[in-house]
């Protein structure tokens, strides 16, 4: 089994960071730059940063904000948030962004992912999917969780990965800032059905619930907010709790 991953996640709107739950009722949880800096020094695997109301606000994702962000890690560093272009993708990358999630943008324009890695390679191309559960499905939201597409979840997902997604961001909205876990049902699905990497997000309270979205689900890294800006988990004590529990991890220096 390879190593799975603790990846903290920046939510960011006015360049700041902020948390809410079920994408609504958003409030400060710091500096990002700050909280950056600390994440990579208490040994988290990956950092991502969602500029939340970028598509929304029709506006790029901030790139100074970006660059300054970067050269405090050393670490991968995934940015999203309102990037519609391959232009805009190479100027992040070259901000000094590992990796890009793209999530309206290739809703409306599919053949982004398509070109987008080809010319930067699939691994750099993370497919951010924001699902919610409807009568008897998930459907996929987009524009900050504020509009339903009404396409479905998994064969959406399965669509990115033949298109040449490198990874999939998989977001339950059902569950996001609830701390009450993570959907291991949709994790479950979405993994039955795709080869590429996927990203357990909405729902992380404790280190059982990261536990059971890698055991049970088959989760390949977990990304998590307020438990990690306001330390109601360290990200060591995770790491020393998934060892615990026979699931391997890159060691913290």
């Amino acid at each position: 089994m390879l190593a799975k991953r603790i990846i903290p996640c920046l939510d960011i709107k006015d360049g700041r960071t902020v948390k809410g739950v079920n994408f609504e009722g958003l409030r400060d949880a710091g500096d990002p730059v700050e909280l950056a800096r600390r994440y990579a020094k208490e040994g988290a695997d990956e950092l991502v940063f969602l500029d939340i109301t970028a598509t929304k606000e029709k506006r790029k994702t901030l790139v100074k904000l970006v660059e300054k962000i970067a050269l405090e890690l050393d670490i991968p560093f995934t940015v999203g948030g309102g990037i519609g272009s391959v232009e805009e993708i190479a100027d992040l990358l070259h901000a000094g962004a590992d990796k890009v999630s793209l999530n309206s943008a290739i809703v409306r324009n599919p053949d982004l992912i398509n070109e987008a890695s080809r010319q930067f390679g699939s691994q750099c191309i993370v497919a951010a999917v924001d699902a919610k559960s409807q009568g008897d499905q998930w459907e996929v939201f987009i524009s900050g969780g504020s509009k339903n597409t009404g396409k479905n979840a998994l064969k959406w997902i399965k669509e990115v990965e033949e298109r040449g997604a490198g990874e999939i961001l998989l977001t339950s909205m059902d569950r996001d800032g609830t701390k009450s876990g993570f959907d291991l049902e949709l994790l479950s699905a979405v993994n039955d059905i795709t080869s590429i990497p996927v990203i357990a997000s909405g729902g992380a309270g404790t280190s059982q619930h990261c536990i059971d979205a890698i055991k049970k689900a088959k989760a390949d890294a977990v990304l998590a907010a307020s438990i990690f800006h306001f330390q109601e988990i360290e990200i060591h004590d995770l790491k020393e709790k998934l060892k615990n529990a026979d699931i391997p991890v890159r060691e913290t220096i």
